[in-house]
């Protein structure tokens, strides 16, 4: 064969065995698997795709080629030229149909890339505002459900104000939910409009739109059955104030009530005004108006029971309690009717011992002026001071020691270390109306005596009791007249020294 025969076969060779169709690629193209991939899938069918079309680039020269060949055997008047053609043309329309495949892909992963790149900021945002939100929330229930204890008026006032506070912050709240929700709208949006099929649900966060949308339903409930709480507890805070100054307005009064007329009851106890008789018409006057006081204390006790029903456990408007009250009156009820009773026995004394309303007068103006706290008792001291001021000789010595502590025997028996005006004045009426005695004593030993003027031991044992004998025996000095006997005892000086006259 010539040349141009072989260079004609040699073409339509290479022609021939570049008609094989590309397999698979067209289903591979037209495959919708990025519809339901995810933005991680895509990136990777993104990167396979690129790998893809760089390899059908490669193919670009071989179509070129196809192409030139054709004509070539056109421009050789080859016989077959038609059935060339016709298969270039099949080749050249495949090639293209398959680059406008590779574009519609190539666009379709790049606009799901796109679009799910955008739906996963979305969701990133979504969870970072969702959380602190949702952390709120939470909060804002747990506060609202909070149990409060409050005891005064200034507690719930500020545990209202701060809930109004919390009030005013519920606008932006709302602003706050309504774009978080916004946020998940817009995601439904893209889904919807641009048809795209999200596998699962937001990989940031667990919460969603309902459980956004059912806590605040919540917070919404709660806060008017806060508001109907803190109005109630306002309420009996309220009626709690109104019980302690109702209480504190009538403790505040009878308290220094009490004090005045325990101070009034010891004064007159202690002053000199008018007879014993007038002090005791005075006494059982206040007696009279302290019982009908009594109503007062019940009703003071009737709104103390009140505060203990209604728990109030403080009163800044009063400093006296109850209790303080209570041992207060009686207290009261104790002193007047002890003050009376050291009235009427002073009475007996002064009756029974023939003392003048002078002489009562006079201890009592001695006890008042060594009584220098005006506690109505007389200290050891005081007691000796005003002893010694009464003409007693105790000197300040080993005897007058011993002399002061037999006083005190008899004024103070059951060693309490004071000496009450009572005990006083029986004291001094004794030592009065022995005075007077102490004749009678002398004239009683001159008769056991024989009307010697001195006695004899055996006359006072064979008279006297044994220890009442031993005991003038013992005490007695010698006598020392000129008519004296052996072994004679001077009673006289006895007698007066027994009763104060002398040293014994």
């Amino acid at each position: 064969p010539c040349c141009r025969e072989i260079t004609h076969r040699q073409h339509c060779g290479v022609f021939t065995r570049s008609l094989s169709p590309p397999a698979g690629k067209e289903e591979m193209l037209q495959h919708r698997d990025y519809e339901t991939a995810s933005l991680s899938e895509i990136k990777a069918l993104l990167k396979k795709h690129e790998a893809f079309e760089s390899d059908l680039a490669a193919h670009q020269d071989r179509v070129e080629q196809i192409a030139a060949i054709a004509q070539e055997l056109n421009e050789l008047d080859y016989y077959d030229s038609p059935s060339v053609n016709a298969r270039c043309q099949r080749i050249c329309d495949q090639w293209d149909g398959l680059g406008n495949m590779t574009q519609r892909r190539s666009e379709a992963l790049q606009r799901t890339e796109k679009l799910l790149e955008t739906i996963d900021q979305l969701y990133l945002e979504f969870a970072k505002r969702a959380a602190p939100f949702n952390n709120w929330m939470e909060g804002a229930m747990e506060d609202l459900q909070d149990t409060f204890i409050v005891h005064t008026i200034e507690e719930i006032q500020g545990l209202s104000t701060a809930h109004e506070q919390f009030k005013a912050t519920l606008p932006e709240a709302d602003k706050e939910r309504q774009a978080i929700l916004g946020i998940h709208n817009e995601i439904a949006k893209i889904v919807q409009t641009y048809h795209v099929n999200i596998a699962g649900s937001n990989p940031y966060t667990a919460i969603d739109p309902q459980e956004v949308n059912a806590k605040w339903d919540k917070v919404r409930q709660l806060v008017p059955q806060r508001d109907q709480a803190l109005i109630e507890e306002h309420a009996r805070q309220q009626n709690n104030e109104r019980l302690r100054r109702q209480f504190a307005n009538q403790a505040n009064v009878i308290g220094p009530w009490i004090q005045t007329k325990m101070e009034e009851i010891g004064r007159i106890s202690i002053e000199m005004h008018g007879t014993l008789e007038d002090q005791l018409t005075h006494l059982r006057q206040y007696e009279k108006n302290i019982v009908n006081y009594k109503p007062k204390i019940d009703q003071l006790e009737g709104d103390h029971q009140l505060i203990q029903e209604a728990l109030i456990f403080d009163n800044k408007h009063t400093n006296y309690t109850m209790e303080h009250i209570r041992v207060g009156w009686e207290q009261l009820l104790t002193t007047i009717a002890r003050t009376i009773n050291e009235i009427e026995n002073q009475i007996l004394t002064r009756d029974a011992k023939g003392i003048s309303q002078e002489q009562m007068n006079e201890f009592r103006a001695s006890f008042n002026h060594f009584d220098r706290d005006h506690s109505g008792t007389l200290g050891a001291e005081e007691f000796k001071a005003c002893l010694i001021s009464l003409g007693f000789d105790i000197a300040n010595d080993s005897q007058g020691e011993a002399e002061f502590s037999r006083i005190m025997s008899i004024v103070d028996p059951n060693r309490m270390g004071v000496v009450t005006f009572q005990a006083f004045i029986d004291f001094m009426s004794r030592e009065t109306a022995d005075t007077d005695t102490a004749d009678q004593v002398m004239a009683s030993f001159k008769v056991l005596a024989g009307d010697k003027s001195y006695i004899l031991a055996d006359e006072l044992r064979r008279e006297l009791p044994p220890d009442q004998a031993e005991y003038c025996i013992a005490r007695m000095a010698p006598y020392t007249g000129p008519d004296g006997a052996p072994g004679a005892l001077d009673y006289m000086s006895f007698s007066t020294a027994l009763y104060g006259e002398s040293d014994l």
